[in-house]
C-alpha cells in the first residue's frame, strides 16, 4: 500500500485513484493526521506500506525528517516547480527521490521499487528465499516463484501472499495480517474468506508441483511458511 500525504484532499484523491487503476492499494492522509495514524497502526501492519508520496506543503523538510524516523519505506516527494535548493533540502531531510509533477503513478511505483531493491542490496538481504529442500524459490521483486528452476505462474494476490509468508518464514501470521499486507487496507474489517480462498488455491498449486505443502495451517495460530 502507498500513503499519499497532501494538504489538498483533491490532490491526494487523484493519486489514490491512480494507484487504484493500477491495482495497487493506496490511502490519502492529511499532513496533520499522519503521525496519529502511524502511532495507532501496529508495527506488523506498517510493513505493508510500500512507499510514501509527499505533496508540496509548508515545512515539508521537517515533516520528512520526522516521517523517516517512523518508517523505512521509500519516500518520494512531488515538486510543483523546479528548484535546486528545494530538491537538495529534501534529500538532506531524508527523501529518497524527488519527482516533478505531473507524474504517472506507474513511474512512482517503479521508482519506489528501485529504492527498495537498492535498500535490500545494501543490507545484503537476498532477493529470493529458497525453501529448505532447495526446490522452491520465492522472489521478492515481483517475479513468479520457481520450482526446480521453472516458473510457477501465479495470480498477483497469490504471489503476494506467498512472498509475505516466505518473508516471515517460521513465524505464524494471521489472516488479518495477510489481508492487510496484501490488500493494504488497514481500516476495513478483514474478510477472512478472501484470504482463505487465495491460500487454498495457492497451497493446491504448490502441492501439485512439489509433492508436499510448504505452508502449514493451524487453527487460531494462522499460516506458517515451513518450506
Amino acid at each position: 500500500m502507498y500513503i499519499v500525504v497532501d494538504e489538498r484532499e483533491n490532490v491526494a484523491a487523484h493519486y489514490v485513484e491512480g494507484f487504484g487503476v493500477e491495482g495497487v492499494a493506496a490511502r490519502g492522509l492529511d499532513v496533520r493526521d499522519v503521525r496519529t495514524w502511524i502511532d495507532a497502526t501496529p508495527a506488523g501492519d506498517l510493513e505493508a506500506i510500500q512507499g510514501f508520496v509527499i505533496g508540496d506543503f509548508a515545512d515539508r523538510t521537517a515533516f520528512t525528517a520526522a516521517l523517516r524516523s517512523l518508517s523505512r519505506a521509500p519516500i518520494i516527494a512531488l515538486n510543483e516547480t523546479r528548484s535546486l535548493e528545494q530538491t537538495l533540502a529534501l534529500f538532506t531531510a531524508g527523501i529518497d527521490d524527488v519527482v516533478r509533477k505531473p507524474v504517472h503513478v506507474r513511474e512512482i511505483i517503479a521508482r519506489a521499487g528501485a529504492i527498495r531493491r537498492r535498500t535490500n542490496r545494501s543490507e545484503v538481504k537476498p532477493a529470493s528465499t529458497p525453501d529448505r529442500s532447495g526446490r522452491l524459490t520465492v522472489h521478492t521483486d515481483g517475479r513468479d516463484p520457481e520450482i526446480d528452476g521453472e516458473s510457477l505462474m501465479l495470480p498477483r494476490r497469490e504471489r503476494d501472499i506467498l512472498d509475505y509468508l516466505a518473508r516471515n518464514r517460521g513465524r505464524p501470521v494471521s489472516k488479518g495480517q495477510i489481508f492487510k499486507a496484501v490488500y493494504g487496507d488497514l481500516d476495513t474489517a478483514v474478510d477472512e474468506s478472501v484470504v482463505e480462498g487465495h491460500i487454498s488455491k495457492l497451497r493446491k498449486k504448490l502441492r501439485m508441483r512439489l509433492g508436499y505443502d510448504p505452508i502449514e495451517a493451524k487453527r487460531l495460530a494462522g499460516y506458517t511458511f515451513v518450506g
